[in-house]
């Protein structure tokens, strides 16, 4: 038995915050200290990103991109046997945000989190099409909201803050949906593989909330060291990329569209040169939408689909990257 990818939906956030926009609420709030204008955009070639409303929590993104699907594919919240709730962000610590989504939609099964950074939603794609193969679970939702915009820092004193803060301006709020359902084996979802460097957690963080810093606001914001975590993922290097393909008897150019992760426009091609992923089989979503985090493999893989770059029977890849740090890939045949 495998897990049929029966549908993929995303939601993103409503408002649009331009990055000259963010650079000038950047300047407002710290004063004296000020990026200088248009460095953001030079420096990721992020043009745009969407920022949800004050009233919206990250369970409202998973919980519109997971309606959208459930109506897309005909299937009502009575077939749903598991929920997978799957994004870096959360509504609070406690209780699991699964089961705050699953109450929005009025969902009646078992539930739980799976939370992994950027790669949350891949990570549960796999725990979905394990669980799926063992015939625990016929029609699995794997559902996720992000909402990174609640963790940035717009008052920076001097230039370290600024770039110790500076991912934070490139991420953007978005829901997704991917709905797996048990099917023939050798369709849906191929094979995964992941690797990590847990060595290196510290590069990127957001510290508060747990019982390291569970109350002090100077914790609640992204600190990262942009070079260090940009080093530890090419320290992974592509040997779990070209080990899974390689078991599963594939090359890059059988894929229609190969998903990878997007954080920035340069590490973008610098990923694809050191993996010898084709260019040409990328969906471009990071300037006008900004890094979406989990939601972003999902994005690229719902605008190829409208620009009818893949369909039915095409193999797509979706690569990940996130902090902790780890790569993952999924394969797909649609």
């Amino acid at each position: 038995m495998g897990a049929h990818l029966a549908g993929t939906a995303v939601q993103l956030a409503e408002r649009r915050l331009t990055t000259a926009e963010t650079e000038r609420r950047i300047r407002a709030a710290s004063g004296t200290f000020g990026p200088p204008e248009g460095l953001i955009k030079r420096l990721t070639g992020i043009e745009s990103r969407h920022v949800m409303g004050d009233h919206e929590q990250a369970s409202d993104l998973a919980v519109a991109a997971a309606r959208k699907l459930l109506a897309e594919t005909g299937t009502s919240v009575a077939e749903v046997d598991l929920l997978l709730f799957a994004s870096a962000s959360q509504d609070m610590v406690e209780p699991a945000t699964a089961h705050i989504v699953a109450a929005k939609l009025e969902l009646r099964c078992p539930v739980m989190d799976v939370k992994n950074a950027c790669n949350s939603m891949l990570n549960g794609i796999e725990v979905a099409d394990a669980l799926i193969a063992t015939g625990r679970y016929q029609t699995v939702l794997v559902a996720g909201g992000e909402a990174p915009s609640r963790a940035v820092r717009w008052s920076v004193p001097d230039l370290a803050s600024f770039v110790r803060t500076f991912p934070g301006y490139t991420l953007s709020d978005a829901g997704s949906a991917m709905l797996l359902t048990a099917g023939a084996a050798g369709e849906g979802v191929l094979g995964c593989g992941f690797s990590a460097d847990s060595s290196q957690w510290e590069v990127g963080t957001l510290p508060s909330g747990g019982s390291a810093h569970p109350r002090d606001v100077e914790f609640s914001y992204f600190a990262m060291d942009g070079a260090r975590m940009k080093a530890a993922f090419l320290s992974l290097g592509p040997e779990i990329l070209d080990g899974t393909l390689d078991r599963l008897g594939l090359s890059w150019d059988d894929f229609a569209v190969i998903g990878v992760h997007q954080v920035s426009m340069p590490y973008l091609a610098e990923i694809c040169r050191r993996t010898g992923v084709p260019t040409d089989r990328l969906v471009i979503t990071l300037p006008e939408h900004g890094n979406l985090a989990s939601a972003s493999l999902p994005f690229q893989l719902v605008k190829a689909r409208e620009l009818g770059r893949c369909g039915p029977g095409d193999l797509v890849a979706l690569v990940g990257l996130a902090g902790g740090v780890s790569l993952g890939i999924v394969v797909i045949r649609l």
